[in-house]
């Protein structure tokens, strides 16, 4: 097993080794703990692996190899040595002390006299005073083959366990005769990565494999079926390797476990599988049934929609349209998707939208997106940021059966001080928001064409007592004032999922370099254009400098140069008049292409489900967290990445996870734990329910 860039190590029921770039550094027989520890410790010491990678070598956390390394600065080979678990010597509390203590305490005695009567301490009274806790029946002991360790459970479980190589499946896939492998557990203790099967109850609840399989149907023969292919990519997004590529530096049988293979796909595998898939161009099908599912899943968080567009760049030697990139501040060559997020800013659907590509432009179809999705009888509030900004937009959401929210664009009179009101809102959290308001009916002038209209809604102004900011709201809206303002303000939670996504789940990975033809009859700037009214603006800008220097009386000479240079001027003026503003894309750049961005979309539904499920997880963690709005991500990170035992007890996976870096951070994961066993959830391909817990230490 590859431990790091300069170390590897092999382990087998006769012992184990590491090397050392190739060259053996230590190695230890079977059962020998100590030894094994010294080799875990020396390459730390040494430099050749960080203590997270020696963990998950190991088979063990990042906390238990800190303890490893301290024990032996501290009594060096004694310090490495197994302390003996329980207590030190011989219980004091015999059954005739019991019931003596029984007996005192019935004649009154009070815990301390009693105490000093028997010679034990006052917690040993409370405990032989206590009612014996209720037997729980120890689990079935399953011995499994070649078994060298065991659990916390009494069951013997195979340490850093492998899986059963399963050639002749392969075999009988690249024949025709499977049309993909079942899964089959991988029993074993401290198993790398496998905290991340923490997430299947809430990627069930998302419906991603459910939909992958219902939009494209059954595959041709293959040794890894759909199930298996986008398992693969949730498991590396959440482990940290969001991009194909990152494939190459994950164990493959480590990540293989997760999907109960003997490993997982390699690289371009995965790459060819999900080209084949987007040759036949279904993911805007896909993406619609994510969000039927979502949307029926959430009802409560249907009532507002935020939409806002996220420009990914491109890096490919190919020319594409360019966008401006705001956090870069510059423009460059990109593609700007639009991406749809529900109240809570959970990801709900996204597309590529086409060039140029403008916000005002998209909200049209996003309009007939979320009509689909709620049915006609509900009445949603579309809320955008300024880039949408366009009263006559807005009369037509209105139109159609839709709610408006918005900041306002157009510059606006401030508040009187008086205009505002106090006004507080408590959340779906808990906590209350207090907020400085005026209310007030406004009409906004558009024009249609010829036609000067006016769009009647309403304005909500905040002000920061602070810093006396005004921020003006415009909406359709007729309830709460507070209520709206939180819906307004809240839509940074899609600006944190894009922030998120950035950062973890590889948003802006390009996924493929592929281009296709643009729309080559796609009416664009004429470029000719700028050239010659530049040409003409300069002309009159230099005609009109020497004019204001000519005498009044000019020569006849000058007169007949500057009747000249008149006609000249007025000629460059007629010609730049002449040449149109915009022509088709075709007459400019005839190979015009834009990125083809269908595998991208393929990925990005299971970037926007697995993130939504880790989301859902966060969320389950609040009550057993204190800190969880400002760490349950990191936590969940923590765990899913974690090692863990697999072990099968009748028709139950159990996932019993290694405790974490501090014992409040454990004892937040097992209360997790504890909710989602509740869901009673199949591990997916099988009939074994999921059951999760942390593991004893």
């Amino acid at each position: 097993m590859r431990v790091s860039d300069a170390a590897d190590v092999v382990e087998n029921d006769e012992g184990g080794a590491v090397f050392v770039w190739g060259m053996a550094a230590s190695c230890w027989d079977a059962g020998d703990v100590v030894a094994r520890r010294l080799a875990a410790v020396q390459l730390v010491v040494t430099g050749a692996a960080t203590q997270v990678e020696v963990g998950a070598a190991f088979g063990a956390g990042e906390a238990t190899v800190q303890r490893w390394m301290a024990a032996w600065r501290r009594d060096g080979l004694g310090g490495l040595v197994p302390a003996r678990k329980g207590p030190r010597g011989p219980s004091k509390l015999t059954a005739e002390r019991v019931a003596g203590i029984g007996a005192l305490r019935a004649e009154g005695a009070s815990m301390d006299a009693i105490a000093a009567a028997t010679g034990v301490s006052r917690n040993s009274v409370s405990r032989a005073l206590a009612e014996p806790p209720a037997p729980v029946p120890p689990e079935p002991t399953v011995a499994v083959p070649g078994g060298g360790g065991q659990s916390d459970s009494g069951s013997q479980l195979v340490p850093l366990a492998r899986p059963e190589p399963r050639e002749e499946e392969r075999q009988a896939a690249r024949r025709g005769e499977l049309a993909e492998a079942e899964p089959v557990i991988c029993e074993g203790g401290s198993l790398p990565l496998a905290g991340a099967l923490l997430v299947l109850p809430a990627l069930a609840a998302t419906g991603l494999v459910g939909c992958f399989e219902e939009v494209f149907g059954k595959t041709r023969a293959a040794f890894y079926g759909l199930r298996s292919l986008v398992l693969a990519v949730v498991f590396a997004v959440l482990v940290g390797e969001p991009r194909a590529e990152g494939l190459t530096r994950i164990d493959p049988v480590d990540a293989g476990r997760l999907l109960g293979l003997d490993r997982a796909p390699e690289v371009k595998t995965l790459r060819r599988r999900m080209q084949k898939l987007a040759i036949l161009g279904r993911s805007d099908r896909l993406m619609m049934a994510l969000a039927r599912r979502h949307v029926a899943a959430h009802p409560d968080a249907t009532g507002v929609f935020y939409v806002d567009g996220h420009v990914r760049a491109y890096h490919g030697g190919a020319e594409l349209p360019k966008a401006h990139v705001t956090r870069m501040r510059l423009s460059m060559p990109a593609a700007v998707d639009t991406w749809v997020a529900d109240a809570f800013g959970d990801g709900v659907l996204c597309w590529t939208a086409p060039p140029p590509a403008s916000l005002v432009g998209e909200l049209a179809r996003v309009a007939e997106v979320i009509r689909d999705l709620v049915g006609a009888d509900r009445r949603p509030t579309i809320c955008f940021d300024r880039g949408g900004w366009s009263p006559k937009l807005f009369a037509g959401l209105v139109a159609a059966g839709f709610d408006v929210l918005t900041y306002r664009k157009q510059p606006v009179t401030a508040e009187p001080r008086r205009a505002f009101t106090e006004h507080t809102h408590l959340d779906e959290a808990g906590r209350t928001h207090r907020y400085l308001l005026a209310d007030r009916r406004v009409r906004i002038a558009w024009r249609d064409g010829t036609r000067r209209r006016r769009f009647a809604c309403r304005q909500i102004t905040r002000l920061d007592p602070d810093s006396g900011h005004q921020t003006h709201i415009v909406t359709t809206r007729g309830d709460d004032a507070a209520v709206i303002a939180h819906a307004m303000f809240s839509r940074w939670r899609q600006e944190n999922l894009f922030r998120y996504l950035r950062a973890h789940y590889g948003l802006d990975a390009l996924d493929s370099y592929a281009t296709v033809a643009d729309d080559l009859d796609r009416s664009v700037p004429n470029p000719t254009k700028k050239t010659a009214s530049a040409r003409a603006r300069d002309a009159r800008r230099q005609l009109a400098d020497i004019e204001d220097r000519l005498p009044d009386a000019m020569p006849a000479d000058l007169a007949e140069a500057h009747a000249s240079a008149v006609a000249y001027v007025e000629a460059l003026t007629a010609e730049a008049r002449a040449v149109p503003a915009r022509v088709p894309l075709g007459d400019l750049h005839p190979d015009a292409a834009v990125h083809d961005g269908e595998r991208k979309r393929l990925h990005d539904a299971i970037r926007m489900a697995t993130y939504n499920a880790e989301t859902a997880l966060a969320r389950l963690l609040a009550p057993h967290y204190a800190r969880a709005e400002d760490e349950a991500r990191s936590l969940l990170r923590e765990a899913l990445r974690s090692p863990a035992d697999l072990h099968i007890v009748g028709n139950e996976l159990h996932v019993r996870i290694n405790p974490l870096s501090a014992p409040r951070r454990t004892r937040a994961i097992a209360g997790l734990c504890h909710d989602l066993n509740t869901t009673a959830t199949y591990y997916p391909g099988t009939q074994l329910t999921l059951h999760y817990s942390i593991k004893k230490p």
